[in-house]
């Protein structure tokens, strides 16, 4: 393959970040709905004028940026357009008291500027309206078109023939309220889909790369390379997936991973393209650029997310087109009892119009979209990816959840958890030794002790002589004038000879011929009934302290599971370690059950013990070792991911290694759950009210609805659920 194939190659993978921001379907945009359905027709349908130039694009997909431009831009060409139109109505001027100045042909005003305004400001109504009588899915845009068309046909037959007066000011007004609702909606939906705009926006424009000579060049981020070196300055977005090479500094991965301190960055550390350089230089070695970018791969998610349809929205749908057939039965049960009763005539035109506008299940259609869009975006960005809706759906009425211990509830790596001395001895003494003497260990007990020891900010002095007992612990000599003695202990060594200590397991204690006295002989026994490692301080031939090592556990793991107690679900935990690691962690969480000495392969086995009782059961796991648990599981929950968002076997995908945001998921299903609720009620319940008072019902006490009014309460509806859906973003879902 030729180098400027490559160049091609990446420079078109890259270009994707912005073209997704245009050629993607807006969550609940019926005209996004209708352009897909027709992607494939093109020769039947008709091509979008200069004017709507954003609202057809990249084979059948629509930008719902410009779809907002484009009815608003009609919505206020027609306003004007319609004031002209209301004066001259011989209804306004009769009901208002005044006579609008005539002129030859003035009677021509209202019928000349009705037809612009139907031409103009009703044909997207009408094209989306064709497609869907072509699909055969008949919903709102179908029966807004027959509205104004029948408003339109009458009309212009009432000026040609004696029939009645002419209905231009309604035709207009409705097709003026059309166009407010829909720029309206198109506003909301921009602002509910707007995770993706943020996120594309994250990846710079331009990259400093550094040539061979060490000298940078700017060049866009597009042409960046695999094992290209960039240089990122300080309040500098990262341009691509790398690794740090020289320099070291935090970097802002809120946006990306949810975390929202800074992280450290270091020589060797990764770094996400589309973060943040806080304070100082890096330079950084490119290892994956353009759709293999993590960045790119959340942008995937997210968007599939947004566009994949939950069960709530399939109801939705169907009721939607329910609702389109009876509004034609209504419309028509309306005609024939009006003509009855008064003869055909504008009265009738009046009601039937009326019927088909209020009808319009635009609010059912936007209600769940817009939730679903928005919950996408506030679960983006904090870091919870959601690969299939429905399984988000579902996590509201989970009973259990189950975890997997290591690295999920605990870090995965092992720490001091207790420390134990003799008389004489503090914990800082002890540690401050035992640190010296594994300062040149590389086992992992040996880490363990050194990170407690930093993490008290100790001063640990240089030790000499190390040496491995193999199988049983070390020995090393620490120097006499920075070695901690105990309180009252002369300093008998030398200053050549130090204080040669040992440290060590049971082992290292038969080996050496030493007891323990009683305070640390009761603490290794009840570290034993824990499952935890215990490593002595042998100093002088004598055992002064001790201390505990087992997988710690996070301190985020038991508000996780406090919070998830007080919602009513039960915890479960899966774990390959012994009865007792697994009943200490359990007793220290609070977990209500726990299920020991699991091998990975076995542990879907429980997951359907538990699914057989009747649960419906969530795994949280690291999406590897727990992949068959996780598949099995009526949601799968892939924690600690990071910068591998394509997990297969995850329904969910959790960013960040923290179990808290198993809450957060559980909370913003419910919340989102709710907003479905109150806005499928709300849609619903004004389609009941509605439908009868347009029909004319009554009629007998004087209460009439006119068109243009049942235009009003129909946009009206769908502002609200509209506003409804993006109170969603106040929701709070964090577990602290």
């Amino acid at each position: 393959m030729s180098h400027h194939h490559d160049d091609h190659s990446d420079h078109s993978s890259h270009a994707s970040h912005a073209e997704r921001r245009t050629d993607r379907d807006c969550p609940g945009c019926r005209v996004c709905e209708c352009y897909r359905d027709d992607a494939g027709s093109a020769s039947s349908r008709p091509a979008p004028s200069h004017d709507d130039e954003h609202e057809h694009e990249h084979g059948g997909m629509v930008d719902h940026s410009g779809h907002e431009s484009m009815f608003k831009r009609r919505f206020f060409v027609c306003f004007l357009l319609a004031l002209p139109v209301l004066y001259y109505s011989a209804m306004l001027q009769e009901w208002f008291g005044f006579t609008a100045i005539q002129f030859p042909g003035s009677e021509f005003v209202a019928p000349a500027l009705g037809v612009v305004i139907f031409a103009y400001g009703g044909v997207p109504f009408l094209r989306m309206g064709a497609v869907e009588a072509r699909n055969r899915e008949p919903g709102m845009m179908l029966l807004i078109s027959l509205a104004i068309t029948v408003a339109f046909v009458y009309s212009l037959t009432a000026v040609l023939f004696p029939v009645g007066e002419p209905f231009f000011w309604e035709l207009v007004t409705l097709i003026v309220i059309f166009l407010l609702g829909h720029w309206i909606e198109m506003r909301s939906v921009r602002r509910a889909s707007g995770a993706l705009d943020e996120l594309a926006d994250l990846m710079p424009a331009t990259a400093d790369r550094i040539t061979e000579s060490g000298e940078t060049e700017e060049v866009p981020t597009d042409d960046l390379s695999t094992d290209d070196l960039v240089l990122v300055r300080p309040g500098a977005n990262i341009p691509a997936d790398g690794v740090v090479e020289e320099g070291e500094s935090k970097v802002n991965e809120a946006m990306v991973t949810g975390e929202s301190k800074p992280v450290e960055k270091a020589p060797g550390d990764e770094v996400i393209g589309g973060t943040t350089n806080r304070s100082g230089s890096l330079r950084v070695r490119v290892t994956a650029t353009g759709e293999e970018t993590t960045l790119s791969g959340i942008m995937r998610l997210v968007e599939e997310a947004q566009q994949s349809k939950s069960r709530t929205q399939v109801l939705a749908d169907r009721a939607a087109g329910w609702l389109f057939y009876a509004a034609l039965g209504a419309a028509a049960v309306t005609a024939v009892a009006w003509t009855v009763a008064e003869g055909f005539g504008l009265p009738v035109v009046e009601r039937v119009v009326t019927v088909l506008v209020i009808a319009c299940p635009h609010a059912l259609g936007l209600a769940v979209p817009l939730v679903v869009a928005i919950n996408t975006s506030l679960a983006a960005r904090n870091g919870i990816l959601v690969r299939d809706r429905i399984a988000m759906e579902e996590a509201r009425n989970l009973d259990t959840i189950v975890f997997d211990k290591t690295g999920t509830l605990t870090k995965g790596e092992q720490g001091v958890v207790d420390i134990a001395t003799t008389s004489g001895w503090n914990d800082d003494d002890v540690l401050t030794l035992m640190a010296a003497a594994e300062g040149d260990s590389e086992h992992m007990i040996a880490e363990a002790i050194r990170e407690e020891a930093r993490g008290r900010d100790l001063s640990v002095p240089d030790a000499r002589g190390f040496e491995a007992l193999e199988g049983r612990g070390v020995r090393a000599t620490v120097e006499t004038d920075a070695a901690p003695l105990p309180a009252g202990e002369p300093d008998t060594a030398t200053e050549t000879e130090g204080e040669t200590i040992y440290v060590g397991g049971p082992n290292l204690l038969r080996h050496l011929g030493v007891d323990l006295d009683d305070t640390l002989e009761a603490f290794a026994t009840d570290a034993g009934s824990r499952g935890r490692g215990v490593v002595y301080l042998i100093h002088d031939e004598t055992a002064v302290g001790a201390v505990a090592l087992a997988d710690v556990v996070r301190v985020e793991s038991r508000e996780a599971i406090d919070a998830l107690h007080a919602m009513g679900i039960e915890v479960a935990m899966l774990t390959g370690d012994s009865e007792d690691v697994a009943r200490a962690v359990a007793e220290e969480l609070g977990i209500d059950t726990y299920f020991a000495e699991v091998l990975p392969e076995d542990k879907d086995e429980k997951i359907t013990e538990l699914q057989e009782h009747g649960q419906l059961v969530a795994m949280v796991g690291d999406g590897v070792n727990d992949a068959p648990a996780l598949t099995r599981a009526d949601v799968g929950i892939a924690i600690g991911s990071g910068t591998d968002v394509a997990v297969e076997s995850a329904d969910v995908v959790l960013v960040e290694n923290d179990p808290r945001d198993v809450v957060s998921l559980v909370r913003l299903s419910r919340k989102s759950y709710r907003k479905m609720q109150e806005n499928l009620v709300w849609a619903a319940g004004y389609n009941v009210f509605a439908i009868p008072l347009a029909a004319g019902i009554l009629a007998p006490v004087g209460f009439l609805l006119s068109p243009a009014v049942g235009a009003v309460l129909m946009s009206a509806s769908t502002v609200i659920v509209a506003i409804n859906a993006q109170l969603l973003r106040r929701a709070d879902i964090a577990a602290n």
